[in-house]
């Protein structure tokens, strides 16, 4: 039987595990990357230890996609995160969870899992095809520049996975948005998601702290009361504490609305111990060492609540003390998309069917961060990538037997 030719566009995390499902089913499959390689971002998340999933209760994991988690959970439910560190280990990467829950290849990087699924996939016969950029829809065809010049392709079916609007450099650079309107497919404009924030700091902070973490904090929003740390930047704040509340800070903005993360610079005290143990120092104690011995306070973190209350000094022992559980920054804009960790927007969710296909084009399905939805670093996004790559393989899988 002449089996059905599949075009895979987008070789990051959700094309090569719609790859690997579809050509067990003994279909045809061809992978195009625009790239001189492919996965270039999920290496560039190996160099940071590669964070391929996170260990936290089943049930507490699906529901972190926002307003997505419905329309997610039937992928993550095909793909747990347990299946998730099963498959790595079937490739030969032993994983192991971290002190925050966290899950982590042992070796600490991409490159020997990378290595691994790319020879997986070349034996069960996936072709994989580099430096050829998808230019859009012709008919019924593919149009793709390569190094041999513009060529059409026909295929049975298509997934799409080209990524969404963060890190251009590595491929993802939403280059796809004016083809899928042309062809009457709704997408969401893309936004900064994980991302850091501008602050308007005083030239001398700035100069001073730029890349100083402030380590042991925790930041409040709309999004809760979490530990952890983040960085002062040249124009701002960055890091994983800062991305947790990037959401709920990007969505204040796009209101309006003042949008602040609130920083307690000692959360293991509670004020009233800190107001007494600020009592204790003599009042003739520079403010620095009534900080240092009564709070605990010294470098950034003491420099930060300078700059942020610049009364802190004049403040009696009770109403400092509230002011150092309660740091006000005020952000006045995320960083630009090309900065971000991921993006949101997208495809629309009712743009598609539950198998993945876009209503607008049968035939042709989507999937990974090209979808509009989000989530918190941590090991959401890869396995959400792997997850909605699987479920629209088997979608196309389904639609081809029909």
């Amino acid at each position: 039987m002449k089996r059905n030719e599949i075009a895979i566009i987008g070789g990051g995390p959700s094309g090569l595990m719609a790859a690997e499902i579809l050509s067990l089913q003994n279909h045809s499959v061809t992978v195009y990357d625009s790239m001189p390689t492919v996965a270039r971002k999920f290496l560039l998340a190996g160099k940071s230890g590669l964070n391929i999933t996170h260990s936290e209760d089943f049930q507490r994991f699906a529901g972190r996609f926002g307003a997505a988690s419905e329309r997610l959970r039937a992928a993550l439910d095909a793909f747990t995160p347990a299946d998730v560190r099963a498959w790595a280990e079937d490739l030969g990467t032993e994983t192991f969870v971290g002190s925050s829950g966290r899950v982590f290849p042992k070796a600490m990087k991409a490159s020997p899992l990378l290595r691994a699924w790319i020879k997986r996939l070349e034996a069960q016969g996936v072709r994989i095809l580099t430096r050829h950029r998808w230019m859009g829809f012709a008919g019924q065809a593919l149009t793709f520049n390569t190094p041999d010049g513009r060529q059409t392709v026909h295929s049975d079916a298509t997934l799409l996975a080209l990524g969404g609007a963060s890190y251009p450099r590595l491929g993802s650079d939403a280059g796809w948005l004016a083809a899928f309107r042309d062809a009457g497919v709704d997408v969401a404009d893309f936004r900064p998601a994980n991302c850091g924030f501008d602050v308007d700091w005083d030239d001398a902070f700035r100069e001073r702290f730029a890349g100083e973490a402030l380590k042991s904090v925790t930041a409040t929003s709309e999004a809760g009361t979490i530990p952890g740390e983040f960085v002062i930047s040249r124009h701002g704040i960055e890091g994983s504490l800062v991305y947790a509340h990037a959401a709920h800070l990007r969505n204040r903005l796009e209101t309006q609305e003042a949008a602040v993360l609130s920083i307690d610079l000692a959360p293991g005290r509670t004020s009233e111990r800190l107001a007494k143990d600020l009592a204790r120092q003599p009042a003739k104690t520079s403010f620095s060492n009534r900080l240092r011995k009564g709070a605990g306070l010294e470098g950034v973190k003491a420099a930060l609540l300078r700059e942020i209350t610049p009364e802190a000094p004049r403040a009696d022992p009770k109403t400092l003390a509230e002011r150092i559980k309660s740091v006000p920054i005020t952000v006045l804009r995320p960083r630009p998309i090309a900065e971000a960790i991921s993006s949101a927007g997208g495809v629309r969710w009712s743009a598609m069917d539950d198998a993945y296909m876009l209503k607008a084009l049968p035939g042709t399905f989507v999937a990974g961060e090209m979808i509009d939805w989000e989530a918190p670093t941590g090991g959401y996004l890869l396995t959400a990538c792997f997850a909605t790559g699987r479920a629209a393989a088997h979608g196309i899988d389904a639609w081809l037997r029909q």
